[in-house]
């Protein structure tokens, strides 16, 4: 039963465009199909025989008037009315003999004709249909010889069959069409807003979209629409918010800085002092990952230069980077953010590994970043984790390394805010992968 549903699933079409014109056409189709039938067995069947008993009852007629009015002069008189108002043309055989054989019918026509010249003629007959391509050729044996009639196959068949076909073909073709555009018509405007929601999940403009198209597509554009202001309107907020946090705060600790300057020499200056860096370091991770992605917008990026601008600079920390690129890789990014969001990967990697190698490249229709370091990695269970804020997790690593613990918030964060995702893994030879996948 399961096989049975994934082929179905796999045979019906996966676009909305397709299953809506399957819906409309295949009601259409069955109705067609049953149509055709009923017409084939009722009507078609009931006028081959009509038109085969009326060709049956002329030739029946030919011979019972040759049977009762003999001699050539009345045969000669018979065979022009025959050919005159009947249709038939008529040759005689004389002392020929039919073969010793039932007649076939390879066709609908054919066997209504021999089912009706059975009924009617009551004598040994043949015919066939074959040598001549318009007419019909119907040798009857009689006592003195074979009389041979020819008729036209327009008696026999009737028209009205191409006809019927052609109407029903060509109907089913112009609602087929018809369909096809409207439907196509109905699915553009939510093709366009699955777009705008794309576009606006991989933090890229969404312009020049407003609904349109049916009710209930126009509602969802519009419920759209709102949620989009909504979430810029509290992202700016909590951006102007944290401005302010961030003004406020800084002051308080420039003046703690300048009088623990004032100070120097006493004894616990130093350690205070130490003190208030690692505040303002904290407080710039605190503000960074709650600003996010801020209000920078994207913009065509190219990938290669910024990676080779955050291993430039990891490098002169005195890191050793190796940073491998599969040609130019551009595409719409926030460059400050992600290089944020990059130097956060590569600086964590080098706290607790001595050696750290990034690879980029294009994969399908993503672009993945790969940063592999040889530090101790870290346990499959925590790896989600570590993407919580201020979530630490040094006694699995090196200790004393220091930190917040929002570097890997923040980079997932910023890449989650692109429409991508980082995954960790296990890197080959050991240490810890950190894989970026990003949409084209």
């Amino acid at each position: 039963m399961g096989r049975l549903q994934n082929t179905v699933k796999n045979i019906l079409p996966r676009s909305l465009l397709g299953r809506s014109i399957m819906i409309i056409v295949t009601p259409l189709v069955i109705l067609q199909v049953v149509s055709g039938f009923i017409f084939y067995e009722s009507h078609w069947d009931k006028v081959t025989l009509r038109l085969a008993r009326g060709v049956a009852g002329d030739v029946a007629s030919v011979i019972t008037m040759m049977r009762q009015f003999p001699g050539d002069e009345n045969k000669d008189r018979i065979v022009g009315i025959a050919a005159a108002n009947l249709g038939l043309s008529i040759r005689m055989a004389p002392g020929e003999i039919l073969p010793n054989e039932a007649p076939q019918g390879a066709d609908l026509m054919e066997r209504m004709l021999i089912r009706s010249l059975s009924e009617q003629v009551n004598r040994p007959f043949q015919i066939d249909a074959r040598s001549l391509e318009k007419y019909v050729v119907i040798r009857v044996q009689l006592p003195d010889g074979i009389v041979e009639f020819i008729t036209s196959r327009k008696r026999l068949f009737s028209s009205t069959v191409y006809v019927f076909v052609l109407w029903m073909v060509g109907t089913s073709l112009i609602l087929f069409g018809v369909a096809t555009i409207f439907m196509r018509n109905q699915v553009k405007p939510i093709r366009r807003l699955a777009i705008a929601a794309d576009n606006f999940g991989k933090g890229r403009e969404v312009t020049g979209f407003k609904p349109e198209g049916a009710m209930e597509v126009r509602q969802a554009a519009s419920a759209f629409l709102a949620m989009r202001e909504r979430i810029l309107r509290q992202i700016g907020q909590r951006t102007d918010m944290l401005a302010g946090v961030s003004h406020d705060l800084r002051t308080p600790l420039t003046r703690m800085k300048l009088q623990l300057e004032m100070a120097r020499g006493l004894d616990g200056v130093d350690d205070m002092k130490a003190d208030v860096d690692e505040m303002e370091h904290m407080l710039e991770s605190y503000l960074a990952f709650a600003r996010g992605e801020g209000a920078e917008p994207p913009r065509p990026t190219n990938l290669t230069d910024l990676l080779n601008e955050v291993a430039a600079q990891a490098r002169r920390g005195g890191g050793a980077v190796d940073l491998h690129t599969e040609g130019e890789i551009a595409l719409p990014l926030r460059p400050n953010t992600f290089k944020r969001a990059l130097t956060n990967l590569i600086e964590n990697a080098q706290h607790y590994a001595d050696h750290v190698s990034v690879n980029a490249g294009r994969r399908g229709d993503v672009i993945e970043v790969v940063i592999d370091d040889d530090g101790p990695g870290i346990p499959e269970d925590k790896r989600d984790d570590v993407f919580k804020p201020f979530y630490r997790l040094d006694a699995a690593r090196k200790p004393g390394t220091g930190g917040t613990g929002l570097g890997l918030a923040i980079a997932r964060d910023v890449v989650r805010g692109h429409g991508g995702d980082i995954e960790l893994d296990d890197a080959p030879g050991g240490g810890l992968r950190a894989r970026i996948r990003l949409p084209l």
